[in-house]
């Protein structure tokens, strides 16, 4: 008689069927992305409590369902020439069970064989029986040759060079254009090779001490850029913002020196007012609270999505600062406060495309469409934040997009509807002012944009900007 056994999620297995729980968790992972959009970097968490993962366990599932998420586009044309079927041909569970098995055998040390065999196991957790032995096939194949050799292959596939860093790199190729076009404009389109094999590169996890309220603890390291940000040097850094119960926090480098823009851009006057005009999920609002309370100006946060909100509230609990958190429209919050703030950070709704390395999956997801979209919900939100601005006020532009529609269209098309009325700064010399060190900032020197490849941040965009005093 067979030896059962309950398996993870539920499922009843035996000894042929045992999957390692890393891959387990990993596989979950990336089917709850496909069929419904969940994101990895919310989700993985609390599948790796929830399985009781060891640190070396935790540590696999992370790469394999990063790593799996990252190469996405180039491992389904690697399996496309192995199954000699196009991926949309093949079931879905099953794609995914290939998607890590060729993680496993393109990009990491794992044996070929338990590659192979722990696939065909999971493949019978969540597939047919005819299924395993297509999966088994399908890798054997795969495992028949080099890494090198699917590199040529597919790039013998490419019709021109955007084609080629798509395939190689793992981006659509309309991503590809975009950052290309970016790149060119500050005149380093020989970046873009560097920029797409950054996105694809694990991020470091960075923190931010919240100034006046908390300082790095010993042992880590200051940033490069940001006088407030730091590294851990390893381990889970939510023990650090556990014990130091939110005054510590996980933020990106280029996420602090945006805030920082607004706040130390000149001198803080007493009974200043500032607004976090799309403040979700709150980590600048959380800096930006602690500046305020330092400086002697409020903050006022407002997120008009109530799941958001709270999270906004959660993260504002770490500063004694009573900071109102509105649920109101950003697009009526012009018309409502006419001339009330003295500052206003705009982190616009965006793309996302700035942070692919910790968000891979938004890659798949995001469509030439959604640029539309998304910039038209831009500027009408600009139009708010002039119109909420007293005269002589701060205005602080950020997207973490690179995306020139997203970034220098949007400013130029408001600096354009507001003429005589908002004027651009020398954003470049604010953010250089603020930083530990000089950053190698190339284009316009009225407008900052960060990159993953050259300054280890999220390509984030900052614009300075100021509404003229009457």
């Amino acid at each position: 008689m067979v030896a059962r056994r309950r398996g993870i999620g539920g499922v009843l297995v035996n000894d042929r069927t045992r999957v390692q729980p890393s891959r387990r968790v990993a596989y979950d992972v990336l089917s709850a992305v496909r069929e419904s959009d969940a994101y990895a970097n919310l989700l993985l968490p609390g599948r790796i409590a929830r399985a009781g993962l060891s640190p070396a366990d935790a540590a696999l599932a992370t790469e394999l369902t990063y790593g799996t998420l990252r190469m996405q586009g180039y491992y389904d044309r690697v399996i496309a020439r192995a199954a000699g079927r196009p991926v949309d041909r093949i079931d879905p569970p099953l794609l995914d069970v290939l998607r890590l098995g060729a993680h496993q055998l393109l990009s990491t040390r794992v044996p070929s064989h338990a590659a192979v065999n722990e696939s065909v196991a999971l493949a019978r957790q969540v597939g047919s029986r005819s299924g395993t032995g297509f999966v088994n096939g399908v890798l054997r194949e795969i495992g028949r040759s080099t890494p090198e050799q699917w590199r040529e292959r597919v790039l013998a596939d490419a019709k021109n060079e955007d084609e080629r860093f798509a395939a190689i790199t793992s981006h659509p190729a309309w991503i590809v254009r975009a950052f290309h076009r970016s790149l060119e404009a500050e005149g380093r389109g020989e970046e873009l090779e560097a920029l797409l094999e950054a996105d694809n590169a694990a991020p470091r996890v960075n923190l931010v001490a919240l100034p006046g309220l908390a300082e790095p603890p010993s042992g880590t390291r200051p940033d490069r850029f940001s006088p407030v940000g730091f590294t851990a040097g390893g381990g889970d850094p939510q023990g650090l913002v556990t014990e130091a119960e939110g005054r510590l926090r996980v933020q990106d480098e280029g996420s602090q020196l945006a805030a920082l823009a607004l706040t130390r851009a000149r001198p803080i006057e007493d009974g200043e007012r500032w607004l976090d005009l799309c403040a979700g999920p709150g980590g600048k609002a959380a800096l930006l609270a602690a500046e305020a309370l330092a400086g002697g100006a409020s903050l006022v946060a407002n997120e008009v999505v109530p799941a958001r909100a709270e999270l906004v509230r959660r993260a504002l609990a770490a500063v004694p600062l009573d900071v109102p958190v509105w649920e109101r429209d950003g697009l009526e919050v012009g018309r409502g406060e006419p001339e009330s703030f003295d500052r206003i950070l705009l982190d616009a709704p965006c793309t996302g495309l700035g942070a692919l390395r910790r968000r891979p999956e938004a890659r798949w997801r995001k469509t030439p469409r959604d640029v539309a979209e998304l910039t038209t919900l831009q500027a009408r939100l600009l139009d708010s934040a002039v119109e909420a601005l007293k005269p002589g006020g701060l205005l602080v532009y950020v997207t973490c997009s690179p995306h020139l529609a997203e970034t220098r269209s949007v400013v130029a098309d408001a600096l354009d509807r507001h003429r005589g009325v908002l004027r651009l700064g020398e954003s470049a010399e604010i953010v250089q002012s603020v930083a530990n060190e000089r950053l190698d900032l190339a284009g316009d020197p009225q407008l900052v944009q960060l990159w993953p490849h050259r300054h280890l941040t999220d390509a984030m965009f900052i614009a300075v900007l100021e509404k003229v005093a009457g």
